[in-house]
């Protein structure tokens, strides 16, 4: 780790000039994911400020969701576990056919360990929104698939999958362990061909429980990504809401030049 000095000719704040170094020495790994930092004292000692000048400073990082204080030990860098999510291949059939879901493949794909907890299945009216979306009667039950996936132990993402009943009830789509492939290849087995795949993605603050669940430092935000799932035919077959940590995520696409 290579820290400077301040400028003390310069218009930025002094604070605001130690937390560029000290997040540009993170951003170059020279403090890793889950380093300590310096001390308080060693922080004031190097660049000659007073210890509220330091705190400022390392307010600045904590708000930016890269450090997080240990009471007692000191401030660490945050480790987050980065998805690379394959937004042009994830839903490929040869993935179901391998057995994989979406998250999985992308979790294979970049080498990392996924589990996924808080598994609920219920039936239950669906929203108004989710409704015009699945061009169901929103005072009928769907099935409603609730989870959260996690990357080498760390929550990245809750998600929430609406179907059909007429699609969804009664088969293994509503079992805990939908088996290999996931929900999508259970519903080519009942003869289902998928079109194109439709998501919006927004980039928004958390909720409180967003922020629990996903156990997301102080500004921090979430992508809220909303998919539809439709056969050739144009039929919805599924509605996705997705939060993702946006600090853990990489949207990776290949798109045609033709």
């Amino acid at each position: 780790m290579a820290l400077g000095k301040v400028d003390a000719g310069s218009d930025r704040p002094v604070f605001q000039q130690i937390a560029d170094q000290l997040r540009g020495e993170i951003t170059r790994g020279g403090i890793a994911a889950g380093e300590k930092l310096p001390s308080e004292a060693g922080l004031m000692e190097h660049y000659g400020v007073a210890r509220m000048t330091i705190r400022q400073a390392l307010g600045v990082l904590k708000s930016e969701g890269l450090v997080v204080a240990e009471h007692g030990r000191g401030v660490f860098v945050r480790p987050r576990p980065v998805a690379r999510r394959l937004g042009s291949d994830r839903f490929a059939r040869r993935h179901r056919q391998a057995g994989d879901a979406a998250f999985v493949a992308d979790a294979k794909a970049a080498g990392q360990t996924y589990t996924v907890d808080n598994l609920q299945v219920t039936r239950e009216k669906p929203a108004e929104s989710v409704a015009e979306l699945l061009d169901v009667d929103r005072r009928k039950n769907v099935v409603v698939r609730r989870r959260r996936y996690l990357l080498d132990g760390h929550p990245v993402e809750i998600a929430a999958s609406y179907i059909p009943m007429e699609i969804a009830g009664g088969t293994k789509i509503e079992d805990a362990d939908t088996g290999p492939g996931g929900i999508y290849a259970r519903m080519e087995e009942q003869g289902f061909t998928f079109g194109p795949f439709h998501e919006d993605i927004r980039a928004r603050m958390p909720r409180p429980d967003e922020v629990t669940e996903l156990r997301l430092a102080p500004g921090v935000p979430v992508l809220d990504l909303v998919r539809v799932a439709r056969d050739v035919e144009g039929r919805p077959l599924e509605v996705c809401e997705t939060v993702m940590a946006a600090d853990s995520f990489v949207l990776s696409y290949d798109l045609p030049a033709t």
